[in-house]
C-alpha cells in the first residue's frame, strides 16, 4: 500500500527555493544553450548583441554567479591578477591600486592584493602563495634588487614590474629623474640657490633618481641633503635640521609629498611662514596635495594611469604570453602652486 507524501519541512522548502541558479538555469530562462550562455559569459567567442543581452539579462535576474573554480578549470584562467607593493598604507599606494582595479573590471578580472613590507623573503612567500590563484601579477619591489629575486619569479607567470626593471619581463617606470630635474629649474627661476633635499630610502630606486636629478641640477652649489623614509614623520623631523642650518635654505625639496606634508605641518608649528619665509616642494602629487596648506607645488605623476597601464601590459602579456618584455615610461608634470615663490614673496 502506497504511503501518502509527507510534506516537507519549511526549511527544507526555503533551502530548495532559495538554492543558488545554475548555469542550466540561466540557459533555459534565456531560450539558449548552455554553450551559448558559457560563450556569453567567458566571452570567448562573438555571440550575436541580441542573444548575448537575453543571456545577460537571465542571468542578473536569476542573481546567477558562475562557479569560479569550474570556470577556472574550463578556460585555465582565474579571472584574476595579483598586486604585489611594498605597502598598501598611503595615497600613492592606494593609487596605484585604483587605477589597477578600474581596468581590472572593466575586462571583469578581480584582483588580489598584498604587501612585501619591502622585505626580500616576504615578498618571495607572497609570490609563492599566489602562484596558480592568479593569471598574472603586477609587482612594486624598489626597495629590493630584483637580482636577488630573479630566480624566485615563476617563469610561467606573466609579470609586470613597476619602478624596477628586468630583462625577462615587462617594466613600467617613472620619469623619476626628468621630474626632479624640473622641480630644480623651477626653483633656480624662482631664484632660489640654497636649496635643501629631503631624500627616500637609499635602496628605493625611485629615491635614488629624484635624488640624481638633485644633484645634477646643484653642480656649482652647495648641495644639502637630510635623509628620510618617504613618510610623513620624516618630513616633520627633516624641518629642526633645517631650521638649525646658518644660512638657512630658501627652499625644501622633498622626495615624495608625503614627506613635504610632513614639512609643512613642522614650518606650521615652528610659525615659518610658506612660501614668503621657505619654499616647500613634492614629488607625486597625491590627492591630499592641493588641500594642504598652502596647496603644494609638485610634480605630477599620473599615479592611477600607472596603474591602468600596468594592467594593460598584463592584459596583452596574458594574450601573447611568449612576448619580449616591454619597456614603459610614465611622464611628469611640473604643477605649480601656492607653497612655492620667490624668497620673501608671497605668491
Amino acid at each position: 500500500m502506497k504511503m501518502p507524501s509527507q510534506p516537507q519541512p519549511a526549511r527544507a522548502r526555503r533551502r530548495r527555493r532559495s538554492a543558488a541558479a545554475t548555469i542550466h538555469d540561466v540557459a533555459a530562462r534565456a531560450g539558449v544553450s548552455v554553450a551559448t550562455v558559457s560563450r556569453v559569459l567567458n566571452r570567448k567567442e562573438i555571440v550575436r548583441e541580441e542573444t548575448s543581452n537575453q543571456v545577460l539579462a537571465a542571468a542578473k535576474s536569476l542573481r546567477y554567479v558562475p562557479n569560479i573554480a569550474a570556470r577556472s578549470l574550463s578556460i585555465r584562467r582565474s579571472q584574476t591578477v595579483g598586486i604585489v607593493l611594498p605597502d598598501v598604507h598611503g595615497e600613492f599606494f592606494s593609487e596605484v591600486i585604483r587605477g589597477i582595479d578600474l581596468a581590472a573590471r572593466r575586462e571583469r578580472y578581480h584582483i588580489l592584493v598584498s604587501g612585501s613590507h619591502s622585505d626580500v623573503g616576504e615578498m618571495i612567500e607572497v609570490l609563492e602563495a599566489m602562484h596558480g590563484r592568479v593569471d598574472g601579477l603586477v609587482v612594486m619591489a624598489p626597495d629590493v634588487a630584483i637580482d636577488s629575486l630573479r630566480e624566485q619569479l615563476p617563469r610561467d607567470l606573466p609579470m609586470v614590474l613597476l619602478n624596477s626593471s628586468d630583462e625577462r619581463h615587462h617594466a613600467i617606470t617613472i620619469d623619476n629623474y626628468g621630474g626632479a630635474r624640473a622641480m630644480m629649474r623651477h626653483l633656480a627661476d624662482l631664484g632660489h640657490k640654497r636649496i635643501v633635499f629631503i631624500t627616500g630610502p637609499a635602496t628605493n630606486a625611485d629615491a635614488r633618481e629624484r635624488l640624481r636629478g638633485y644633484r645634477q641640477s646643484m653642480r656649482g652649489l652647495t648641495r644639502m641633503e637630510i635623509a628620510g623614509d618617504f613618510t610623513e614623520l620624516a618630513g616633520h623631523e627633516a624641518v629642526k635640521d633645517v631650521l638649525s642650518r646658518d644660512p638657512r635654505p630658501t627652499a625644501i625639496f622633498a622626495a615624495n609629498d608625503s614627506m613635504a606634508v610632513g614639512a609643512l605641518s613642522a614650518l606650521r608649528d615652528a610659525g615659518v611662514d610658506v612660501p614668503r619665509e621657505l619654499s616647500v616642494v613634492g614629488f607625486d602629487d597625491i590627492p591630499i596635495a592641493r588641500f594642504v596648506t598652502p596647496p603644494l607645488t609638485t610634480i605630477r605623476v599620473d599615479i592611477a594611469e600607472l596603474g591602468k597601464r600596468a594592467f594593460a601590459v598584463l592584459l596583452d602579456a596574458l594574450a601573447r604570453p611568449s612576448s619580449r618584455g616591454k619597456r614603459e615610461c610614465i611622464p611628469t608634470t611640473l604643477v605649480v602652486r601656492k607653497s612655492s615663490s620667490r624668497e620673501g614673496e608671497t605668491p
